[in-house]
């Protein structure tokens, strides 16, 4: 049995909106309910876990009722950090269970179905995948007050949904959480796994700015 744990504990400062960006409408729907048909559409059986925070859930509710929104869930309590938000999703999976965990940003409403597909069937076997864009701007290095360009050739952009064997995913998320922790993937290295990287799609953005939004509304 696969999952995906979709975590949506935006505020939407960087937004300059009172309503959490994964709320906002592209098209016509709000962004969430556009990254949980994303993967429906990639499986039927996909086991989806969204990690809400307990303030935002009657809202959801709301406006699943309003937009007739019937993609079924797990719902879940946000944490203090995505680590513990993670945690909180993970605990809906069974202890014994076996296949692969995918985390992936509520506000990603866009990645591709062959990346999603890419991503889930690589880690079968090698049990801790993310998906990454090459870096297409100079890349400049701060160093104090000064800064000197580094070979972009050397970086990738890292996208999500990030899979995991769900066992290795479960036993990593039993570490004392630690600042370093950006993603999942950093959670599962500081475990001692190694990451494999495959391909993402250009059009996976997460949406954080009225720039963005003004992005999706094209890509839609």
């Amino acid at each position: 049995m696969d999952y995906i744990i979709i975590v949506a504990g935006g505020k939407g400062l960087r937004m300059g909106s009172d309503i959490p960006k994964q709320f906002l409408p592209i098209g016509g729907k709000p962004v969430l309910m556009r990254t949980l048909e994303r993967f429906r559409e990639y499986s039927p059986t996909l086991q989806i876990i969204l990690v809400l925070p307990k303030a935002q859930q009657d809202y959801w509710h709301q406006l699943c009722k309003d937009y007739n929104f019937e993609v079924e869930y797990v719902l879940a309590n946000g944490g203090e950090t995505r680590f513990h938000s993670v945690q909180n999703g993970l605990a809906k999976i069974p202890d014994d269970a076996e296949g692969v965990v995918g985390v992936h940003d509520g506000v990603r409403p866009f990645p591709s179905i062959d990346v999603i597909r890419n991503c889930y069937e690589t880690a079968r076997t090698a049990k801790a995948v993310i998906p990454v864009v090459p870096v297409v701007e100079t890349v400049r290095h701060l160093q104090g007050n000064t800064s000197e360009t580094v070979p972009r050739n050397d970086y990738r952009l890292v996208q999500t949904p990030q899979t995991f064997d769900i066992q290795l995913l479960k036993a990593a998320n039993k570490q004392p959480y630690n600042d370093g922790f950006t993603d999942d993937a950093s959670v599962v290295e500081a475990f001692g796994f190694n990451i494999t990287l495959v391909e993402g799609n250009r059009e996976n953005i997460k949406i954080t700015t009225p720039y963005d939004m003004k992005i999706a509304e094209i890509l839609i």
